[in-house]
C-alpha cells in the first residue's frame, strides 16, 4: 500500500467489519485449544508409545496438513468460505477428540488414519478464512487484516501451553477433548455469524451462463450439451488454475521464498533449544526467550504494520527478511552471552513483523478465480516446510554448530531476494513531461513524442 494517507491501527480496527470481527474471534478461540500438534508426542509417550510410533503419528498430523490447506481452498472455491470452515471444524472436531481412544498398545494404525485425517480438516479451514479476510475487509486494510488474523494465531499460540499445562495436572485426555470442543465452537460460530457468500465456481458458472449464446440444434441436444460441459467445468477450472500458478515464474519465486523462510524461521522452535542446552543455559532460559518473542510480537506488530504501510511492499519483504537474517545470525553468538539470544529473537521477531503481513497478503492479491487455490497452495508450501525443518535443523545444526545460524541468516536473505522478485510489480510508466494542460475528461498520452 502507498497512499500518501497513512494507515492509522485505530483506523483499521474501526473500518474491520463485524463478521471479519467473528472471524478473527473464531481463528482465536480455535486457536487457544490447538493442542494436537504440540503435545501429541508428548502424549502417546506418556501413555506407553515408542518414541518412533509418536513421531509416525506427527508425520502422519504433518502430511495431512499439507493437503488440507489444498483441499480447503478446492471447497473454498466450490461452495464458499463459510460452508468449508463449518465442515472443517465439525469434522475435525470428533476427528482430535477421539484421539485418546486410539493411543492404547495394538492401536497404531487407526490411530495413525485419524491423526492424518485431524491434520487434514484442521488445516482445511485456513484457506476459507484468508479468503473471507480478504473479500470483506476494506482494500486499504488488506495487510492490516492479515497482521491481525497473525496476531490472533499467536495470542492463542502464546497462551495454548499455558492453559496445556493446567490442563494436564487434572487429565491428558482433557487437552483432545478441549481441542474437539473448541473447533465444534469454531464451526457453530461460523454458522451462526460468518455471512454466506456465492461460491466463486457458481459465479463462475452463471457468468458463463448469461453470457453464453446456444447453438442451433435439435430440441434436447442443447441441454444435454450445457449440462455436461457444466459437469466438466469445475475440473477444467481446476486444472487451469494451477497450469497457469505453474506458469507464473513470480509467483514460483515467491514460493521458494516462502519455502526457504519457513524452514529457517522453524529453527527458533527446533534448533535454538538445541543450542541453548549445549550451552548449558537453564530450560527456564527457553521459555523466557519465547515469552519475550510472544510480547513483542503481539503488542508491536500492528503499530509496525500500520508505520511501514507506505512503504511498496517489494521494499517491506526484502527489508523484514534481511532483519530477521541478522537475528538468526546472532544466534549463534549464544556461547557467548545470553544476551546475544534474547537481541537475537527481538531481531527475527522484528524481521517477521516488517515482513510476513505483506507476505501473506500477498496471494490474496490475485483474481477472485483463484485466489482460494493461490492461497491454498502458499499455506501448503509453508506447511511442507515446516514437516522437514527438523530434519534440515537437527542434521545440520549437529554437523555445524553455531556455523548452522549463520548459514540460516544466508538462507533467508537468499529468501528476501526471491520474495523481492516475486511480488515486485513493474513501475507505472510516467506521463509526459512536456505534456500540455488537458481539459477534464480528455484522455492522457503516456510517453508520447511530438
Amino acid at each position: 500500500m502507498t497512499d500518501d494517507a497513512p494507515v492509522r491501527v485505530f483506523d483499521a480496527l474501526k473500518a474491520t467489519p463485524t463478521p471479519v470481527r467473528y472471524l478473527l474471534g473464531g481463528v482465536l478461540v480455535n486457536q487457544l485449544g490447538a493442542f494436537v500438534q504440540t503435545f501429541l508426542v508428548l502424549y502417546l509417550t506418556f501413555r506407553g508409545a515408542s518414541v518412533s510410533a509418536a513421531g509416525l503419528a506427527l508425520v502422519a498430523y504433518s502430511i495431512g496438513s499439507i493437503f488440507g490447506t489444498m483441499l480447503g481452498a478446492e471447497i473454498t472455491h466450490r461452495f464458499g468460505p463459510r460452508t468449508t470452515i463449518m465442515t472443517a471444524m465439525a469434522a475435525s472436531a470428533p476427528l482430535v477428540g477421539s484421539i485418546s481412544w486410539l493411543s492404547g498398545p495394538g492401536t497404531l494404525w487407526p490411530l495413525l488414519v485419524v491423526v492424518g485425517l485431524a491434520g487434514l480438516f484442521t488445516q482445511a479451514y485456513r484457506p476459507a478464512a484468508a479468503v473471507l479476510l480478504s473479500d470483506l475487509m476494506p482494500e486499504r486494510y488488506q495487510v492490516m487484516a492479515f497482521s491481525m488474523m497473525r496476531i490472533a494465531l499467536n495470542i492463542g499460540a502464546a497462551l495454548a501451553p499455558l492453559i496445556a499445562a493446567v490442563v494436564i495436572l487434572v487429565d491428558w485426555d482433557l487437552l483432545f477433548w478441549i481441542d474437539g470442543g473448541t473447533a465444534l465452537v469454531y464451526a457453530l460460530l461460523a454458522f451462526a455469524l460468518l455471512p454466506k457468500q456465492v461460491p466463486q465456481a457458481q459465479a463462475q458458472a452463471e457468468a458463463n451462463r448469461e453470457g453464453a449464446v446456444p447453438a442451433a440444434s435439435e430440441a434436447g441436444t442443447e441441454t444435454e450439451t450445457e449440462t455436461e460441459a457444466e459437469a466438466a467445468a469445475p475440473a477444467a477450472d481446476s486444472r487451469s488454475a494451477y497450469a497457469a500458478m505453474l506458469s507464473d515464474r513470480k509467483y514460483l519465486l515467491y514460493l521458494g521464498a516462502i519455502l526457504l523462510g519457513s524452514l529457517t524461521y522453524a529453527q527458533g522452535h527446533i534448533a535454538l533449544p538445541l543450542q541453548l542446552a549445549a550451552d548449558h543455559y537453564p530450560t527456564s532460559f527457553y521459555s523466557t526467550v519465547l515469552t519475550v518473542s510472544s510480547v513483542v510480537l503481539i503488542t508491536c506488530e500492528l503499530k509496525i504494520t500500520a508505520y511501514l504501510s507506505r512503504l511498496p511492499k517489494h521494499v517491506r519483504v526484502i527489508t523484514g527478511h534481511l532483519v530477521e537474517a541478522v537475528g538468526l545470525a546472532v544466534y549463534g553468538l549464544s556461547s557467548r552471552s545470553g544476551a546475544f539470544t534474547i537481541a537475537g529473537a527481538v531481531l527475527v521477531v522484528f524481521g517477521i513483523m516488517i515482513a510476513a503481513p505483506s507476505m501473506f497478503a500477498h496471494p490474496a492479491t490475485f483474481p477472485a478465480a483463484v485466489k482460494a487455490r493461490y492461497i491454498g497452495t502458499m499455506q501448503a508450501v509453508g506447511g511442507a516446510a515446516s514437516a522437514l525443518a527438523p530434519l534440515f535443523g537437527v542434521f545440520l545444526w549437529t554437523r555445524l554448530g553455531g556455523g548452522f545460524w549463520l548459514l540460516c541468516g544466508i538462507v533467508t536473505a537468499a529468501a528476501g531476494f526471491l520474495a523481492l522478485a516475486g511480488v515486485r510489480q513493474p513501475p507505472e510508466p510516467a506521463p509526459a513531461k512536456d505534456a500540455g494542460p488537458r481539459t477534464e475528461g480528455e484522455p492522457e498520452v503516456v510517453g508520447g513524442t511530438s
